[in-house]
């Protein structure tokens, strides 16, 4: 038996057991009214007798309402319906909690709580596929506070990454069907990672990531380099293979150490150190880089990208123009405090 059909049958039976105790609590309550009902006449009103029977029950004890004081029997029959009343109302907690606790009651309450704080997401990035290369790319995510939605149908994969991030948002479900791309927030997303380990399964949801959303930026990871023309004709706007790149950061690693000990322990530290660009707004008045971006020990500006030509340490002189791409090596709080200054 698989384990949906584990869970139905524990349900099943839970069920059944709520039910058998409905029908025991039901019966305690009339049989104790008409018993109150018959010791206590002929003062005892149907109201007293059934007010007796639940404040036995439910161990209140506030007194007795149908007088019991020349009624001895009438006295070990509270006793009797209080032994058999409380074991069958702890049965029907017990019962509901368990019922509680097997169904899936709290995971549809935070699947939605869930959706709700994803529909709220705005330039947010979606990885597809949480495996060891999309867990790595989530991790980076997280590390620099940008804010990542994963899609991942494998549950065990899925499981594996909630265990060390409970709080990350995901879907379980398939990144390359539509529903799960808009649930996810395809409408208001800054990027889309297709980094599952199937090259044909990533080009399908670049595809349908490009046929929802063109403007938005898409990474495709591929194993063959080969199917990187599929790629670019899927709309990729950037594909990235893991052979090649792990090929490269071995030649560096010979050819130039210090330049990887440096980019190594960059990643690795606590400040969250990395190479960040920022876009300047398309609204931005031309202003130069000396007084845009002021000294400051949260971030160091490398180079500029204008209208294709790169600009290497540039001076302070300088002219800033709309739609120039800043290079800093910066942390997260120098990034968010260069992109105030462009949108003040």
């Amino acid at each position: 038996m698989d384990r949906s059909g584990f869970k139905k049958v524990v349900r099943s039976r839970h069920f059944k057991g709520l039910m058998v105790g409905t029908v025991l609590l039901l019966l305690i309550t009339t049989g104790g009214t008409l018993g109150y009902h018959y010791i206590g006449r002929p003062t005892a009103t149907w109201i007293d007798s059934f007010y007796m029977t639940f404040i036995t029950i439910a161990t209140i004890g506030y007194g007795e309402t149908v007088d019991l004081t020349h009624h001895p029997m009438g006295r070990l029959f509270t006793v009797f319906i209080a032994v058999i009343g409380i074991a069958t109302l702890s049965y029907q907690f017990s019962t509901v909690v368990a019922l509680l606790i097997d169904s899936d009651l709290n995971a549809d309450l935070r699947k939605k709580r869930m959706e709700k704080q994803i529909a709220a997401l705005k330039g947010h990035y979606i990885v597809c596929g949480i495996g060891r290369v999309g867990s790595n790319v989530a991790r980076e995510m997280v590390k620099t506070r940008r804010a990542v939605v994963v899609i991942e149908k494998d549950r065990a994969v899925l499981d594996s990454w909630l265990e060390h991030h409970p709080h990350a948002l995901y879907l379980h479900d398939d990144a390359s069907d539509d529903d799960a791309l808009r649930t996810a927030g395809l409408d208001t997303a800054a990027g889309v990672f297709a980094v599952t380990g199937d090259d044909g399964h990533n080009l399908m949801v670049a595809m349908s990531v490009k046929l929802m959303r063109p403007q938005v930026r898409v990474v495709v990871r591929l194993h063959d380099v080969r199917n990187t023309n599929k790629a670019k004709r899927a709309g990729a706007d950037e594909i990235v293979s893991p052979d090649f790149t792990g090929g490269m950061r071995i030649a560096s690693a010979m050819v130039r150490p210090h330049v990887v000990s440096f980019m190594d322990q960059m990643l690795r530290s606590d400040d969250s150190l990395r190479v960040e660009e920022v876009v300047i707004p398309d609204d931005f008045s031309s202003t130069p880089l000396g007084i845009l971006l002021p000294p400051s020990r949260n971030y160091l500006l490398m180079a500029t990208r204008e209208g294709g030509e790169w600009v290497f340490n540039p001076p302070p002189e300088h002219l800033a123009t709309a739609g120039t791409v800043l290079v800093l090596m910066t942390n997260p709080d120098g990034r968010a405090q260069v992109e105030k200054l462009l949108h003040t």
